[in-house]
């Protein structure tokens, strides 16, 4: 019976080469194989692609069998949700259009089982970080969209593509270390939240980093981790959430 809901992000395909970027969609697709028989909804938390723009006549090449993939499920009457991160963020008809999977490009609530989730990337929220959120407002403008879109694919994608490496190069390996609870931006954006109403799962992306953490009694804050090297995913069982590893290597994932 089709009635688990998974969640998992940050797949960054087409990095860092196209070799590597291939093993880890296999990965993927087997997985998401696996499940088709006992999910009823997934949510894509963002970053999927490394980097994604649509042109008008042109998306970018590569990653078929995950699309397929998507495509299949669908077809299958399996639910699935996009929602944009920042290395996807100008996304645009075609997962609608062609896969008839929404894209959200803001954090979105949801009620399942009479449980109550916020689900999104996470880049952008909470304190801190004021340099992003600038750049964010500037990509995330219509009128950079089209200034970008008119250059040739070819000089477009090189651009970006040598931009999404330098930002893996700054970034490192820091995304993957936990902070501590009064330092992580997105506990500290929880926290904010729950003084206003209550939410019994929050589910995001973006750090790179599998975390199951209990803010309260009722409430809890799920990271997803990632793709490239956790392989974390959650699934809700219509009373449970559970951050759980692909490959086993459950003892990765921080809890409290």
């Amino acid at each position: 019976m089709s009635n688990k809901i998974y969640f998992l992000s940050d797949f960054h395909l087409g990095a860092p080469d196209y070799a590597t970027s291939l093993q880890r969609e296999k990965i993927i697709v087997e997985f998401l194989d696996s499940v088709k028989q006992d999910a009823k909804e997934i949510f894509i938390v963002g970053d999927l692609f490394d980097f994604w723009y649509e042109y008008r006549k042109v998306v970018p090449k590569g990653f078929v069998r995950l699309l397929g993939k998507l495509a299949e499920l669908t077809d299958a009457g399996i639910s699935v949700h996009f929602f944009v991160g920042n290395h996807d963020m100008w996304m645009r008809d075609y997962f609608p259009k062609e896969l008839n999977i929404p894209v959200y490009f803001h954090p979105k609530e949801f009620e399942r089982s009479g449980k109550r989730f916020l689900v999104g990337h996470g880049d952008g929220l909470g304190p801190g970080d004021h340099g992003y959120k600038r750049l964010k407002k500037v990509f995330r403008n219509p009128a950079c969209q089209w200034l970008f879109g008119i250059l040739p694919p070819l000089v477009g994608m090189g651009i970006a593509n040598y931009m999404s490496r330098r930002s893996r190069i700054r970034t490192g390996f820091s995304e993957e270390v936990f902070l501590g609870e009064d330092k992580e931006w997105l506990i500290i954006y929880c926290k904010e939240v729950l003084k206003k109403e209550n939410f019994d799962f929050f589910v995001f992306g973006h750090r790179h980093l599998a975390l199951d953490f209990r803010l309260n009694d009722s409430s809890r804050y799920i990271n997803l981790g990632d793709w490239i090297r956790f392989f974390t995913y959650a699934v809700f069982d219509g009373n449970n959430l559970v951050l759980k590893s692909y490959k086993g290597n459950d003892d990765i994932i921080i809890r409290n």
